[in-house]
């Protein structure tokens, strides 16, 4: 198909969203901005959040992912499941209790000012580089696909994408992002199970069919039992509850959307839903991966990982399908994006500047400093991008779990210290312990094969990290004072 054509059909779907985002952001103030005006509809960011949990990662690196783990990732996906149910009856009933705009305002109410800096710090760094990571994923790909044909340079498509995400986002923040987040989960939904209803067509096969072959070249196994590997299923299916307490729990974006609900039932509800849909969505991109790696042979196409979803559309389905795939890659783009710089913005606003706590400002001098932390995100998104085209790694999903592993850990041990302890920090010491335990995680990895014999560290990463935050604030802090026992689980 043509590239110009697609590029127009790229622009289209773009203009699409601004008119979304114009019709949902007149009047929008700083609150709109921030937690949606506490208004949000609990169906709505159910649905949204599904394109903001999988993003482009997912929707390229899940099915590629199977030619080397086959549906390994489905360990993971059993231990979603049991995250999600705790967030929703742990974390929520907290965060509604406290009235929070900002999750990490729990840490400086129980833990302290610094707690809380770290905190909100950790968010900064892990949401910047796993959001570009995932952004330059997708970027890549529609480089590759259409604008590279046009000499259209890699960086100025960063540029200009970036540019459309700030221009529907600049104003209306929560309160525009769960209806863009909503249509573009649509889109990329669609893309899914078009895509696999187009190759069950061109295989000739029913589903139990394919199923079947998948067996037969052992693409169909789920679970992986020796204790050395990094595969092994029960240090997946830990890590898989603990990917969600972090990564959802404990993240400001997803979060900042939950928390936009009007009332904790509601919220429950909207994280129940999202747990239902998640399940049957990754196992479909599981099965589409199979689907893939059956097809790929008979077509002669070679490429693996995150290139044979886009080779094996673009180079050999019908140019219905081309559309519906770039229509879905680009909505998979955008919630990990949009959302992640509100988010950022947010946090960097409320927990670093203290833009609700300074006098000197009033409504307009606090939004107008929101729009220039605003802008001030994208451009860092720009940067972190166009370093990851340097590295350019042949699994992004890989590299955007073992960061979080490193950037969510201290996280987990804060908000692990807080809600599971009564004692009180030394609060001038805690930046040393959370940056500490992962330099010492890092060591570990680092040498394993010294340390460790055969045994290989696999996403079990994130809960060592915790684990040594905690003990690292278990060690400086002392009996908790009274005043403080009623933020406590």
């Amino acid at each position: 198909m043509s590239p110009v054509l697609l590029f127009c059909i790229l622009i289209g779907y773009f203009a699409l969203l601004l008119g979304v985002a114009w019709a949902t952001s007149r009047n929008a103030n700083n609150d709109s901005f921030f937690i949606g005006n506490k208004s949000s509809n609990w169906m709505l960011v159910a649905f949204g959040m599904v394109g903001t949990t999988l993003s482009g990662a997912t929707f390229i690196s899940v099915p590629g992912a199977v030619g080397k783990d086959a549906f390994g990732y489905g360990q993971i996906l059993i231990g979603y499941v049991f995250g999600y149910i705790a967030v929703a009856y742990i974390l929520l009933p907290l965060y509604y209790r406290l009235k929070l705009t900002s999750i990490y305002h729990y840490l400086d109410v129980r833990l302290g000012r610094r707690a809380y800096q770290s905190g909100a710090g950790f968010f900064i760094i892990s949401r910047l580089l796993g959001s570009t990571a995932r952004l330059y994923l997708v970027v890549n790909i529609l480089q590759a696909i259409i604008l590279d044909s046009l000499g259209i340079p890699f960086w100025a498509t960063t540029l200009v994408i970036l540019a459309m995400i700030l221009m529907y986002t600049y104003q209306g923040g929560v309160k525009t992002i769960v209806w863009t987040d909503t249509l573009q989960t649509t889109c990329m939904l669609f893309g899914l199970f078009a895509c696999v209803w187009f190759l069950l067509n061109e295989l000739g096969m029913s589903v139990p069919e394919s199923l079947n072959a998948m067996q037969t070249q052992d693409l169909a196994r789920i679970f992986t039992w020796d204790f050395d590997s990094p595969n092994f299923f029960w240090k997946q299916f830990v890590a898989g509850i603990f990917i969600v307490l972090t990564m959802t729990g404990m993240d400001q974006e997803m979060m900042q959307k939950t928390i936009s609900v009007k009332t904790l039932a509601d919220s429950q509800k909207n994280l129940l839903s999202l747990t239902a849909v998640l399940v049957v969505v990754l196992s479909s991109f599981l099965f589409l991966g199979g689907l893939l790696y059956l097809y790929a042979p008979l077509a002669g196409v070679t490429a693996t990982g995150d290139k044979i979803f886009p080779a094996v559309v673009m180079g050999h389905l019908p140019a219905a399908v081309q559309i519906i795939f770039l229509i879905a890659l680009v909505s998979a783009l955008f919630p990990s994006a949009d959302g992640a710089i509100t988010a950022l913005t947010s946090t960097f606003c409320i927990d670093i500047l203290g833009i609700k706590r300074r006098p000197d400002l009033d409504q307009a001098g606090q939004e107008r400093l929101r729009r220039h932390v605003h802008l001030g995100f994208a451009l860092l998104f720009l940067v972190l991008v166009l370093g990851f085209k340097w590295i350019d790694e042949p699994s992004m999903i890989v590299v955007i779990l073992k960061l979080a592993a490193y950037t969510y850990g201290p996280l987990l041990g804060l908000f692990a210290f807080g809600m599971l302890t009564r004692r009180t920090l030394t609060d001038r010491l805690v930046p040393f312990v959370t940056i500490g335990a992962p330099l010492l995680c890092a060591v570990l990895e680092f040498n394993q094969q010294y340390l460790l014999g055969s045994y290989r560290l696999g996403l079990e990463l994130l809960m060592l990290n915790g684990i040594l935050v905690f003990a690292g604030l278990f060690a400086i802090s002392h009996k908790e004072a009274a005043g403080k026992l009623a933020v406590t689980v």
